[in-house]
């Protein structure tokens, strides 16, 4: 089972930027979808952004398209979700998954890792 590894976060202001990188244990490029959540404090975790196996596809929940662009390095295998315009409300922990393209649920998750949006 491929180990994820998060880096990135922080805080910034509200407007400001921030990338978020996921590296893996194993090249994620031609086994595995992948995706970036966020989990709010008293809210339920929501998928962020997601990027098809081979990189090919990326999709966004409605609140963050136009902001983020999530992307794969097809040499390291390394997953990226860059962050623009953020708000106060993007304020969350965010975690990489990734799964195999035959299962539903994603099933390796990186440690998480806090971003605060400041107004």
């Amino acid at each position: 089972q491929v180990q994820l590894v998060e880096s990135g976060g922080g805080e910034v202001q509200s407007g400001g930027s921030l990338r978020l990188s996921c590296t893996p244990s194993e090249n994620l490029f031609k086994r595995y979808h992948t995706g970036w959540f966020r989990q709010a404090p008293g809210k339920e975790r929501e998928l962020v952004a997601a990027l098809s196996k081979s990189f090919t596809n990326a999709t966004y929940t409605d609140s963050v398209k136009g902001r983020f662009t999530v992307s794969g390095d097809n040499t390291s295998g390394t997953v990226n979700l860059e962050m623009n315009s953020l708000k106060p409300e993007d304020t969350a922990v965010y975690y990489c998954a990734a799964r195999d393209p035959w299962r539903r649920e994603f099933h390796s998750w990186g440690q998480g890792m806090q971003v605060t949006v400041s107004s």
